[in-house]
């Protein structure tokens, strides 16, 4: 193995780490976030009215996702795809988009081994995720260390991400993403389902020591509504959509090309603005 180079940025994820918190998961029934995420990716197939016979989902957790498509080939999440050029009409990228160290590159790496017109697809936690356990840590840590370490994922925003797909070259972009409120006894019990879901801390940043216990339980009660309990943890799911380039697709007009003006359509008057 060589060296990476001197001035390559510093990994984001131990992936070690990860490979162990993953391989902590407490069964399927700890999976559910990959069950709504499953039903998200399942609901916009059923509208793609052509065949996509020959498919392949990217992800760390293939028993969540060994069902989505048959036959569809399970790739684990490495920094290099095991995906053969050109030789897909789906490529789903599932929940593992986020522990990225190059997140483009996963997409373009996905992107090719789409054929033209191939359907591409990214599910994974974006940045309202957790919200209100990243702010009691937080304060949590102040409080008790006097400082902050690295705990929880630069989870992306979906104004930002939509971009993404056009720099990793894949044609007609979409983004968009749904929020789940799950409700938990104590903020503790949140903390053992992360365990549980094999979604704990596994930044390369991170301190190499378990969590002071006062830390945590002072986490716990600063948690919006732990003094009455129970309490609500925020999953936010974002939904990459974007297509293969290919010259059968639709192109947007070019600026000024319109046959008719927006006010004729809408049968309203028009009103010149003033230049200052």
């Amino acid at each position: 193995m060589t060296d990476a180079p001197a001035d390559a940025p510093a990994p984001l994820t131990d992936r070690e780490a990860l490979r162990r918190a993953r391989s902590r998961i407490a069964g399927k029934e700890a999976l559910f976030l990959h069950a709504l995420a499953r039903d998200g990716i399942e609901e916009r197939l059923s509208m793609v009215k052509r065949p996509l016979s020959d498919a392949a989902v990217v992800t760390g957790h293939p028993e969540a996702w060994a069902e989505l498509r048959p036959g569809a080939r399970l790739v684990a999440d490495d920094a290099i795809l095991d995906l053969e050029p050109g030789a897909y009409d789906l490529v789903v990228h599932a929940m593992a988009l986020h522990w990225a160290d190059d997140p483009v590159g996963q997409m373009v790496q996905c992107r090719r081994a789409l054929r033209p017109d191939g359907l591409f697809l990214a599910v994974f936690p974006g940045g309202q995720t957790l919200a209100e356990l990243r702010g009691a840590l937080a304060e949590a840590e102040a409080a008790v260390t006097g400082g902050l370490s690295p705990r929880v994922l630069p989870m992306g925003e979906i104004r930002q991400l939509g971009a993404l797909l056009q720099r990793a070259g894949l044609a007609l972009p979409v983004a968009d993403s749904e929020r789940f409120d799950v409700e938990y006894r104590t903020p503790l019990h949140l903390m053992q389902d992360l365990r549980a879901m094999g979604e704990t801390n596994a930044l390369a940043a991170r301190l190499r020591h378990f969590t002071r216990p006062s830390v945590l339980m002072e986490a716990a009660r600063r948690y919006p509504g732990a003094e009455t309990g129970p309490v609500r943890a925020t999953f936010e799911l974002i939904t990459l959509t974007g297509w293969c380039p290919d010259g059968s697709q639709q192109k947007p007009l070019r600026p000024g090309s319109a046959a008719a003006r927006l006010a004729d359509v809408l049968n309203v008057s028009e009103t010149s603005l003033p230049d200052n």
